[in-house]
């Protein structure tokens, strides 16, 4: 038997301050550095070249606090950054199946950012805006 996980994660959207929104909570909340990927360090796409200013940035960062965790990103695609919109909720299940199931529930009356596909990262990923305004990260663990 599978025994199915679920679990919801704050994931928060900065402007170039993820370094110092890390440092901050690592201070501030006794917080570990479980991860961390900076866009330099990801495969170049020669069809949006990275300016060399953001390679530093923070891609993706796990934060631990007591059995808790908080992700950090620098957003520097896709729409438009907007202070006090940065804050969404990732949906993380081991289960392509669940991830289905609730990434078609939320974007019903919702507005669907990336459509829920495979990813270098993971076997289902995507973005939604559900009815409410609420976005939503849908993530499969594991690799495609």
């Amino acid at each position: 038997m599978i025994i199915v996980s679920i679990c919801l994660i704050p994931f928060l959207e900065m402007n170039g301050s993820a370094q110092e929104a890390i440092n901050f909570y690592v201070k501030a909340l006794d917080a570990k550095v479980a991860y961390m990927l900076r866009f330099g360090d990801m495969p170049e796409d020669p069809k949006a070249p990275l300016p060399p200013e953001k390679k530093d940035w923070v891609n993706y960062a796990i934060l631990k606090i007591g059995d808790s965790e908080l992700q950090i990103t620098d957003h520097i695609t896709g729409s438009t950054y907007e202070k006090g919109t940065q804050i969404t909720i990732v949906v993380q299940t081991n289960d392509k199946d669940k991830a289905t199931k609730y990434f078609e529930a939320l974007k019903e009356d919702g507005q669907v950012n990336d459509p829920l596909q495979a990813s270098f990262f993971s076997p289902a990923y995507g973005n939604v805006t559900d009815k409410f305004g609420i976005t939503f990260r849908i993530l499969t663990k594991g690799r495609q």
